[in-house]
């Protein structure tokens, strides 16, 4: 099985290239297009003409696993045509690109197609996205789902994990720990979710792919915190830090864009078909699972 990875030097999408290239009989190629890594090769998802794309045609693959994005959620309230083009015409020329190949097309989308009133959620829920990034990723699945039905749509939500860039909530907060940065953090207490370590996500994708599944799943752990209790569960592991956590509802942090507030994803579909799969939790990560991806 050969698999092409849009957004191979992402955090979701680095972490599939490490645990494909672990799998026998799996070639792995993974693309960048802004951040560059040694174990990955340029390719402009928006423009399949330009001169600097890898040439996928040798590769000819039999998955795409689309994981390149704009996720800035408050920036796109103000960018709504990058916000398209980034999540909506990016799914578009993936869907082209798959077709070409006779491939399957694997596009993650999140918990935000929801509006937060009565999460988590499982695959069956009503969507009801609240934010233009949300409407954008629900449109992208509508594609990804019309185009074939082999094709997969995961949702995920609150990603963590080893990447290049230490580029998420987690990562950021043990960072300026490990700095000695004495600073305070106005967070959210009624925001929830069920944060995932992207390794999980990749594990889940794989053994989808794999057995050649098809429609819409949610993937996530067994954590169910908001963004307070998070923090505060990663600053445990460091006694002596210097941050200071302010719970803030959400109707006083004035951020752009609307979340969902009661958020998060049950995974139940996906454990009822993979019963042994063992997701993996916070703890698990802050004790043992943290390693700096050079």
């Amino acid at each position: 099985m050969k698999i092409l990875i849009i957004g191979a030097s992402g955090l979701v999408g680095g972490n599939c290239l490490r645990h494909f290239k672990t799998q026998e009989n799996v070639e792995v190629l993974g693309t960048y297009y802004s951040y560059p890594t040694s174990d990955t090769v340029y390719y402009n998802t928006l423009n399949p003409n330009d001169d600097k794309n890898a040439n996928l045609d040798s590769f000819y693959p039999d998955v795409i696993v689309h994981t390149g994005a704009l996720t800035f959620v408050d920036y796109c309230e103000d960018h709504v045509e990058e916000s398209y083009d980034r999540t909506v015409n990016s799914t578009k020329c993936a869907v082209k690109l798959a077709t070409k190949y006779n491939a399957r097309l694997v596009f993650l989308s999140t918990d935000y197609v929801f509006d937060g009133e009565a999460g988590p959620y499982n695959e069956e829920a009503l969507t009801n996205p609240l934010s233009v990034y949300a409407k954008h990723k629900l449109e992208a699945e509508k594609i990804v789902t019309f185009n074939n039905p082999k094709n997969l749509v995961l949702r995920v939500t609150s990603i963590y994990g080893n990447d290049f860039r230490q580029n998420n909530f987690i990562s950021r907060i043990i960072n300026q720990v490990e700095e000695g940065k004495e600073w305070s953090m106005n967070l959210p207490s009624d925001q929830y979710a069920t944060p995932t370590n992207a390794m999980d996500i990749a594990r889940a994708i794989y053994v989808l792919v794999r057995d050649y599944k098809g429609g819409i799943y949610n993937i996530a752990s067994t954590d169910f915190v908001n963004r307070v209790q998070l923090a505060n569960r990663v600053l445990s592991y460091f006694p002596e830090h210097k941050c200071t956590v302010i719970p803030t509802p959400t109707s006083e942090l004035n951020q752009k864009a609307k979340r969902p507030l009661v958020g998060g994803l049950l995974s139940t579909k996906f454990l009822t078909e993979y019963p042994d799969f063992t997701f993996t939790n916070i703890d698990d990560y802050l004790r043992n699972g943290r390693k700096k991806i050079e």
